[in-house]
């Protein structure tokens, strides 16, 4: 697996990395929240569904429940930035930051599992189950 610890990245490369990891990070937790509303995304969406359930308990088996490949290569650069004491979460990271706040991290994981939980329901529900009464 890529492992940023073992590059010997310049600091510029280093900060494009973080920038391009957040986007990237956001873009997919708001792509897994909400791809399933627009017909024209729905495959893609089960598709980075599927993958991110894969990282949280396929890989969680081994690296703990919610692991994220995506939050593990972000917080690697961001150590090789300088930042410590990183939670596990990416959501608790920046819903801390943005609020000036700290949240109790069980408490963003509970959150986030509803909201995915809320998410595949969703995606579930128009992709099959809809989409069967309106065949059938």
């Amino acid at each position: 697996m890529w492992n940023v610890a073992e590059l010997n990245l310049s600091l510029t490369m280093l900060t494009f990395l973080n920038i391009l990891l957040t986007i990237i990070h956001v873009t997919l937790t708001l792509f897994n929240l909400t791809g399933w509303i627009w017909k024209r995304t729905r495959k893609l969406h089960l598709v980075t569904l599927g993958l991110t359930l894969l990282s949280w308990v396929v890989l969680g088996f081994w690296y703990g429940w919610g692991y994220c490949v995506l939050t593990d290569w972000h917080w690697k650069v961001k150590e090789q930035l300088g930042e410590r004491n990183l939670p596990a979460s990416f959501i608790k990271y920046y819903a801390d930051k943005i609020s000036g706040k700290n949240f109790d991290p069980s408490l963003v994981d509970k959150v986030t599992l509803v909201c995915l939980i809320f998410a595949v329901t969703a995606a579930v529900y128009v992709n099959f189950i809809r989409r069967k009464k309106a065949s059938g």
